[in-house]
């Protein structure tokens, strides 16, 4: 397993860490001048932050750092009720390929979406078997857009207690019989973003660790779980601050081949966003180098 401990080389932060502080957005053109001011060399940057910033913008800071992708979030959210919907949904995957091609992302993180209407408080219906099959079916058809431009796609499996309104892929295992099912030759064109917030529980982790093997990991998520955990959402960890054994998932997935980024991710709202961005970048770096 690589060491961490001497510097932050394989450090990314996923922009969602540092988003909101103290209850104002910060512009992403400002987040990169911060991580490059911090020797940081990698970002996950949200759709919406581009969006505000600029594509082009965006695209002309990060060169102009030498700041480099550790993926782009993101694609999915496939469910659909009508003909209108799938259209909508897969017009928006295509925008969203094209974003992370001008980016030069590595990979399209997709969260694929649970029942439809759930995530604004109506589901339209309790099908979550149909959900699973539109999800496929989505991926699917993206995955020939995206074999097009050269990108390949990482499914998240979500935490089971998103499985309603965000994500109806909630294990490796799931996400794999997708990629399986879709990409049968490994062409690596289909693979996973390993999220620890939302897999460290599950009792066959190692195995679908190794059965995702080279091919298929994609992207590696770190945060930690707080107990008690006050918020579903927006109450995630420090690395250090919880109960994965971020270290030990780690060497699982190195033993694997794969020697990417370690890219943090922290939705918390009471605590990490209310503090200094520049604070919450410090501590990012240092927990990497002692926890991760």
């Amino acid at each position: 397993m690589r060491d961490f401990s001497q510097d932050h080389r394989w450090l990314s932060i996923n922009t969602a860490t540092v988003r909101q502080q103290h209850g104002v957005d910060w512009p992403l053109l400002d987040i990169l001048d911060a991580c490059a001011a911090r020797g940081i060399r990698a970002v996950s940057p949200w759709r919406d932050q581009v969006a505000a910033a600029g594509l082009q913008a965006t695209a002309r800071k990060l060169q102009d750092h030498g700041i480099e992708l550790s993926g782009y979030c993101r694609g999915g959210m496939f469910t659909y009720t009508d003909a209108a919907r799938r259209q909508a949904s897969r017009d928006d995957n295509k925008r969203a390929l094209d974003e992370a091609c001008t980016l030069n992302a590595p990979c399209l993180v997709l969260v694929v979406g649970g029942l439809p209407g759930a995530l604004a408080g109506r589901a339209a219906h309790r099908d979550i078997q149909g959900a699973r099959e539109q999800v496929t079916e989505g991926i699917a058809a993206l995955l020939e857009d995206a074999r097009e431009r050269h990108m390949l796609l990482a499914i998240e499996p979500l935490h089971p207690m998103y499985a309603a309104d965000r994500a109806c892929i909630n294990t490796m295992a799931q996400a794999l019989d997708v990629c399986d099912a879709l990409d049968p030759d490994r062409t690596g064109a289909l693979g996973l973003a390993v999220d620890l917030y939302h897999v460290w529980w599950d009792p066959t982790l190692a195995e679908q660790i190794t059965r995702a093997g080279t091919a298929r990991l994609l992207a590696f998520h770190v945060c930690d779980w707080l107990t008690p955990t006050t918020h579903l959402l927006e109450d995630r960890g420090m690395m250090g601050d919880g109960v994965i054994d971020i270290p030990r998932i780690r060497a699982l997935v190195e033993a694997q081949g794969f020697a990417g980024y370690s890219e943090v991710e922290i939705f918390s709202r009471s605590n990490w966003w209310q503090r200094d961005g520049g604070q919450v970048l410090d501590t990012c770096v240092e927990r990497h180098r002692s926890c991760v």
